[in-house]
């Protein structure tokens, strides 16, 4: 018997929330299936089974709070060589079609034989994969798998929906079996909170009661910036692979600017002010989980290139549910950008223990005022929320200042 256990869930986490059952009792399992996923408030963890045989024993239902090393399940390893028996005297009673009602009741042998010739995207795809697939309606069986054993997983199937696949026509009509479900008269449905959406809701709380919390705005005239991008995005893309947004532009902005005002790039220890000198970027990443803020290592030693490659690696990572603990750890500063979703105007909350936040806007055309001349421009809220406890008014005021100045002269990143 094999024991499946908790397994270590990255630094600080020590328990998780048992999200989904993948298998049930009594199902054929191979090497490499997985058995459970588990949600921690940073990231989703899949259990595999590092042995093959038949799961005896589920140790906790959906929706359990579970610890480092508790018992999630048992494999009984000896139950390959029954399950493995099965299908050869099978043969002989399928020859005979009378008895084929009677053989209902065995289906689970006959399906441990049957991994070579089932569809992949029915027995060896990731949970992730799965979901994905219904929502996009990719055909599993077309995904080719990349995972370990073959399994499909979820990059695998959004590549394969990006190629071009069709979505067959159930999809939209997906929508009315969910109101057929929601019970007859209800007015409310009540979800329980996963793990991950408590941890955010608390940290935000943390955040606000224990820092003082203030929000400076200023704006900023997008024209330059639209102008360098337009001119280079085509040439980079061809070049090197990139597709150049603005998000690389405010990163580096960001940098130059933390390196003028080095507080806000710090941190509180006590009764101590840590002065970070170095910067990893948080770049707030909104996916199906929740807000996650990957950082990009180092962010103030690369150039605009290498920032946008990792920009989006991470937010690919994110998107697929395939963030590590480091990309999650060890952020100094953070720049979320509301306007990706059509905010205005909006107050970030602090990243804590960080004390400094940036929040990018929608940029919209608006009359302003240039040498006695009303024209209209391109322009954008920039917000920056900050711990008055470390940063004074005057420095988070020209901190985003100094921002402004860079973007509205994108050429001055370059020799700074």
């Amino acid at each position: 018997m094999t024991a499946i256990k908790v397994p270590p869930l990255g630094e600080s986490i020590v328990e998780a929330t048992v999200s989904r059952w993948l298998k049930n009792e009594g199902d054929a399992i191979a090497v490499g299936d997985t058995i459970v996923e588990l949600e921690t408030d940073k990231i989703t963890v899949e259990v595999p089974a590092m042995t093959a045989g038949v799961l005896t024993k589920r140790a906790h239902a959906e929706g359990d709070v579970v610890k480092v090393d508790d018992l999630l399940a048992e494999i009984d390893e000896s139950a390959t060589a029954k399950g493995a028996a099965a299908p050869v005297a099978a043969p002989a009673p399928a020859a005979a079609p009378a008895p084929a009602p009677t053989s209902a009741p065995t289906p689970a042998p006959a399906k441990q034989t049957a991994p070579p010739a089932t569809p992949a995207g029915e027995v060896r795809a990731s949970p992730a994969a799965q979901r994905v697939a219904a929502e996009r309606g990719v055909d599993l069986s077309t995904v080719p798998g990349t995972g370990r054993g073959g399994v499909v997983s979820k990059p695998d199937v959004i590549e394969q929906a990006a190629a071009g696949q069709p979505r067959p026509e159930r999809a939209p009509v997906a929508a009315p079996p969910v109101a057929a479900e929601r019970p007859s008269g209800s007015r409310e449905t009540r979800e329980k909170m996963t793990t991950r959406r408590k941890r955010i809701a608390e940290h935000l709380l943390e955040s606000q009661h224990a820092t003082a919390h203030l929000t400076t705005f200023n704006e900023i005239d997008m024209s330059a910036v639209i102008a360098v991008r337009e001119r280079l995005k085509e040439r980079i893309e061809k070049e090197h692979g990139v597709r150049l947004s603005f998000m690389p532009f405010f990163v580096k902005a960001a940098c130059l600017a933390l390196k003028n005002y080095p507080v806000v790039n710090a941190q509180l220890d006590g009764d101590s002010i840590v002065y970070k000198h170095y910067v990893n970027m948080g770049i707030a990443v909104a996916s199906d989980a929740g807000l996650v803020v990957p950082n990009i290592k180092d962010a103030d030693r690369k150039g605009m290139l290498d920032v946008s490659r990792d920009i989006i690696a991470v937010a690919k990572r994110a998107r697929d549910g395939k963030l590590t603990m480091d990309d999650l750890t060890g952020g100094t500063f953070t720049i979320t950008n509301g306007g990706v979703f059509g905010s205005l105007v909006s107050t970030p909350i602090l990243n804590y223990p960080q004390v400094g936040i940036l929040g990018l806007h929608k940029t919209q055309d608006r009359p302003i005022a240039v040498d006695g001349q009303v024209v209209i421009r391109p322009m954008m809220y920039v917000a920056l929320s900050y711990d008055h406890r470390v940063i004074d008014g005057q420095q988070a005021v020209l901190f985003l200042v100094r921002v402004k100045e860079l973007m509205e002269d994108p050429a001055s990143m370059l020799v700074d």
